[in-house]
């Protein structure tokens, strides 16, 4: 019998800003392989799913040397008042066309217009996830890789690879980026390309203009004591920075242990109401636009 061979698919599908890319490994089977048999192809394809993966996961070492790394363990709060004083005093360096949109931004928010992406339930994506959150994030620490969760703020997660790897060739731009890193002493060290172009870098949730291509930040994580931890941010924007832009985002541990954790939250589920259907079923009913948030 012929086992399936793997195959590479790649093909491009459009996301109404941009073009995305995807990879994976797909077993062909019958549709693919053009097999009349559909006995045949199930049978082959059985045989390939039973056959032994060869991956592997960390080492023991690989998990013990996590004891080494900085504690960033608990729940982590942005220093809030401190973003609202950068926001007066560490302005952004926008080119002369940014600039305006920017103004025409901040008018529309003192009207109670206010249109910033973060409105329409989209993540805030980087760079505003570090920078302008106010809810309070985890740092969970795995081998070759730091995962950070947001909480209430939709789809907020990024993962920074410190395993060694390279940004890919030809990177699927996401909202988060494509984030690696590495340690100097107990600082992180990281470096984020491949951000959606439609993602804003924003003055708050209502006022913030789309970043552009090109965008890149550098990041320096590290405590400046046991609760506090500091990220010194860079981030240059061609498309709207006339300057790299720098700042320094401030997160305070709240706690650590059963009483500490972060809540979910989906922004979307306003926009709904919770009711029951005839059979006793929950269901989510949309509300009328007039009473969305």
């Amino acid at each position: 019998m012929v086992t399936p061979k793997l195959a590479r698919i790649k093909w491009r599908t459009n996301t109404g800003g941009g073009t995305m890319r995807r990879h994976f490994k797909h077993h062909v089977c019958a549709a693919a392989l053009g097999i009349a048999s559909v006995t045949f192809a199930s049978a082959a394809c059985a045989q390939n799913a039973a056959e032994e993966p060869t991956g592997h996961g960390p080492s023991a070492k690989d998990w013990s040397d996590l004891a080494k790394l900085p504690d960033w363990t608990g729940v982590w709060q942005p220093d809030v008042l401190d973003q609202n004083r950068q926001a007066k005093e560490n302005k952004y360096p926008w080119n002369p066309v940014a600039a305006a949109e920017i103004a025409k931004g901040i008018q529309l928010e003192q009207d109670g217009k206010a249109d910033g992406t973060h409105n329409s339930c989209l993540p805030w994506g980087m760079p505003g996830f570090m920078m302008l959150t106010h809810n309070a994030v985890e740092f969970l620490f795995t081998p070759g890789r730091l995962t950070i969760l947001g909480e209430l703020d939709g789809n907020n997660l990024r993962r920074i690879y410190t395993d060694g790897r390279p940004h890919p060739a030809d990177p699927d731009a996401t909202f988060h980026g494509h984030s690696i890193g590495h340690w100097e002493n107990k600082t992180l060290v990281v470096d984020t390309v491949a951000i959606l172009p439609e993602v804003e870098i924003a003055l708050s949730e209502g006022v913030g203009i789309p970043g552009g291509d090109g965008m890149h930040i550098v990041e320096h994580i590290h405590n400046t004591s046991a609760n506090i931890m500091a990220d010194d941010m860079e981030i240059t924007a061609p498309k709207v920075f006339s300057a790299t832009y720098k700042t320094r985002r401030d997160f305070f541990r709240r706690g650590w242990g059963p009483d500490w954790d972060i809540v979910e939250g989906v922004c979307l589920q306003g926009n709904f109401i919770d009711q029951v259907d005839k059979d006793g079923h929950a269901l989510f009913v949309p509300k009328p636009q007039s009473a969305r948030p």
